[in-house]
């Protein structure tokens, strides 16, 4: 459910805009349409190390059953926007963020529940099950947010309610506290300076993909270079104080565990190559492909989902299967073999033509998808079988953060690297298609030069590109039908820019196939799982016995 949430809005954009009455694509309002999108991800990004912490601190399936009321009251609250304009807008991206607060007091805590749960030869296999239901998670969004929507966008939000109700009631009976509980001070500061140094670092990538100035994109702008280096400065800050306190938000001493630093590097690298693909996938479908296969432009969202299916297929068989035989063999093989899959199905959807064969490309990410779900499974069980039990909770929520962080960054940079290479040679394109058409040649050249973001956004939600440019010209009307009809129709679009999108996805997909192959050298090697009377690894015990020296001194 919460990854659902992370993105059933996508497809479900237009109905949504269309039912408060704003249009997304106007300059004015694209801030409303990017906060919609992903400030449900920054938030939970941010808050997951903090309320894992808590969860050590006052129990997991404690602050777990919370996380149920908390999104199911946030997602009554969406559902009952009684407000049009921007103050829908904004009414929806504030609970959106209280939504978020219950989603990830359920993915900062769940992780940790089965670790606990579960002895350590059967982790994978639990592990594995959680990791697939919550990135499908993120694919089956695409698919129901395109069928809800179709009937009314409200039922976006309300089709958590009796989930979130049953989820409740579920996890209150059936779920019991079998891990200790450790009370301590809230470390206010580290809590304070994670949350500002993240969200600065996160918000200023996320508006990288804006254009400022005369440039397609915003990095040059002083307030996105002042986000990047004052974030990076604050968490700087923060792992220094964090090693001087005694009882820190996170203990940093965690990282000296190889398996938990090299695991959660390897998890950051996959999700980079990873996050951004649903978009660039949508683009690439509902812009293209799917138009000139005859499907109109209002319904090639949905249908774009309906043909990304294989890839959450991919991820559905992959996940308890490599779970089940890494707890038999060891995680290294898995985990390595499926971003090296992932790497090679990447660069497959690089080389195919922009007008491919479905089953080809079914195919690919097909196998992108049974990557990931390899790679996914193993790598988790591996991150929280190393941690001590007492620091579950606060791991399972790092591990959550490098997850969620590595999806922002990967839509920030997919985004900026598809916009720099449609920018290189979409203006061109643009104008001499257009005035072939008849349109005036100021026009045409206006147009053109218009930040490719706009474009971009207008073939994800399913608007008509050349119409959402030429609107506000009013130059439609002036044209003879005929070619007012073969600009605004099923192909001229998808012809015109088919090179320039393909320049683009060509720089995008290299940067994926890039991001998971150093991650091969980062998974943990096959070690034997000795544990001490706690539950803790030697290794783990010392490095734990020392924080408690250094505390204690």
């Amino acid at each position: 459910m919460a990854t659902i949430d992370a993105s059933i809005v996508i497809i479900a954009m237009p109905a949504i805009f269309r039912g408060i009455g704003l249009n997304p694509l106007t300059p004015g309002n694209v801030t409303f349409l990017l906060w919609m999108i992903l400030g449900y991800l920054l938030v939970q990004s941010v808050l997951v190390v903090t309320l894992g912490r808590l969860g050590d601190m006052f129990g997991r399936v404690r602050i777990y059953n919370m996380g149920f009321v908390v999104f199911t009251l946030a997602s009554i609250a969406l559902s009952l926007d009684p407000l049009t304009g921007s103050g829908g807008a904004l009414w929806l991206i504030g609970w959106r963020f209280v939504q978020a607060f219950g989603g990830a007091m359920l993915m900062a805590n769940s992780a940790a529940i089965l670790t606990d749960a579960f002895p350590a030869n059967k982790r994978g296999m639990a592990l594995g099950v959680n990791q697939i239901a919550g990135i499908s998670g993120q694919f089956i969004g695409l698919l129901l947010g395109g069928l809800l929507a179709a009937w009314n966008w409200r039922l976006v939000f309300w089709v958590n309610v009796p989930i979130g109700l049953f989820g409740t009631v579920w996890a209150y009976k059936s779920l019991h506290e079998v891990a200790a509980t450790r009370r301590a001070k809230i470390d206010w500061i580290g809590n304070l300076l994670f949350a500002l140094g993240l969200g600065a670092l996160l918000v200023a990538i996320t508006n990288g993909i804006r254009p400022y100035g005369g440039h397609a994109t915003g990095w040059t702008n002083p307030w996105i270079i002042g986000g990047l280096v004052g974030g990076t400065v604050v968490l700087i800050a923060f792992c220094v104080i964090e090693t001087k306190i005694a009882e820190p938000m996170f203990q940093m001493s965690l990282f000296k565990i190889r398996a938990f630093a090299t695991g959660n590097a390897a998890s950051l690298l996959g999700s980079i190559a990873r996050g951004g693909l649903q978009f660039m996938l949508v683009i690439w479908l509902a812009g293209i492909w799917l138009p000139l296969h005859g499907y109109d432009f209002a319904v090639t969202p949905l249908w774009a989902g309906i043909y990304m299916l294989p890839l959450t297929a991919g991820f559905l068989v992959a996940g308890p299967i490599s779970g089940t035989l890494s707890d038999r063999y060891g995680p290294r093989p898995f985990a390595t073999a499926g971003l090296l899959l992932a790497a090679c199905c990447f660069t497959g959807l690089m080389l195919l033509p922009v007008v491919f064969p479905y089953w080809l490309f079914a195919l690919l990410i097909f196998g992108n998808g049974v990557g990931s779900g390899l790679f996914a499974s193993p790598n988790t069980s591996a991150i929280m079988s190393a941690v001590p039990a007492r620091h579950r909770g606060s791991a399972s929520g790092m591990r959550s953060t490098f997850q969620n962080s590595g999806m922002s960054l990967s839509i920030g940079i997919f985004f900026s690297l598809m916009i720099a290479g449609l920018a290189s040679t979409l203006p061109r394109t643009l104008t001499s298609g257009l005035t072939a058409q008849g349109v005036p040649v100021s026009v045409a050249t206006q147009v053109s030069h218009l930040p490719p973001v706009s474009t971009m956004f207008a073939a994800l939600l399913g608007y008509n590109p050349i119409q959402n440019l030429l609107a506000p010209s009013g130059v439609l009307s002036k044209l003879p039908a005929h070619n007012a009809a073969v600009l605004t129709g099923k192909e001229f679009f998808p012809h015109l820019i088919s090179a320039p999108f393909h320049h683009g996805l060509v720089i995008v997909f290299t940067a994926a196939t890039r991001a998971p192959a150093p991650a091969r050298e980062v998974i943990i090697p096959n070690e034997p799982s000795l544990t001490s009377a706690n539950g803790d690894s030697p290794a783990v015990a010392a490095t734990a016995d020392r924080g408690r020296q250094r505390a204690s001194g």
